[in-house]
């Protein structure tokens, strides 16, 4: 009769720390550690990124007022997304075989003054650079390409070009550099 007790609380303490470690129910992701008002880029640099859908990550993280705007394909293993955390803009650099947060980079507010060019399209004195480059363009007089797909080139206030091999944004200077702004930009809105 004591085996039969002894295996029935041992049957007992295996089924409550399976419970318990199962009602965690997902793995972590990069946003569950992030506080409004601290450091974000360090939060979320290492971290697992979600593969979840948008819509259920949203809502999962609705006190971080986290809203998805997009992201783009950088090479076969990175890929580029803009992120509204807290009110700021972040674009997160993944390594989509491994999933995890390469890099961080808080965005400048942008407007159609001083709109975003995003990837591609960027110039130095007139030579096109091979680089994807985010940066933060000039544009004092206003001007919007007339067409959809048409692209206007402005001078570059801010720029960052990623660096594929070493997985991270990296601050490029500006002087001569110009890139596209395109008609679907959504700076061009407001």
């Amino acid at each position: 009769m004591d085996r039969f007790y002894r295996f029935t609380s041992k049957f007992y303490l295996i089924a409550l720390f399976s419970l318990l470690f199962c009602a965690q129910g997902r793995a972590a992701d990069e946003f569950d550690t992030i506080k409004c008002g601290a450091n974000v880029p360090k939060a979320m640099v290492g971290k697992n990124s979600s593969n979840e859908r948008v819509v259920i990550l949203e809502a999962r993280h609705s006190n971080l007022g986290l809203k998805d705007l997009g992201g783009s394909e950088i090479s076969d293993r990175l890929f580029v997304v803009s992120w509204l955390i807290c009110g700021t803009e972040y674009e997160e650099l993944v390594d989509t075989g491994k999933h995890w947060v390469q890099d961080v980079l808080p965005m400048p507010t942008h407007s159609l003054h001083s709109p975003q060019s995003f990837l591609e399209g960027c110039q130095v004195a007139g030579k096109e650079i091979p680089d994807d480059v985010i940066a933060i363009l000039d544009n004092k007089q206003g001007q919007k390409p007339k067409a959809y797909l048409e692209e206007i080139m402005l001078p570059a206030t801010l720029a960052w070009k990623i660096d594929e091999r070493l997985e991270r944004f990296v601050p490029i200077p500006t002087e001569g550099l110009s890139c596209a702004l395109s008609g679907g930009s959504p700076d061009l809105k407001q």
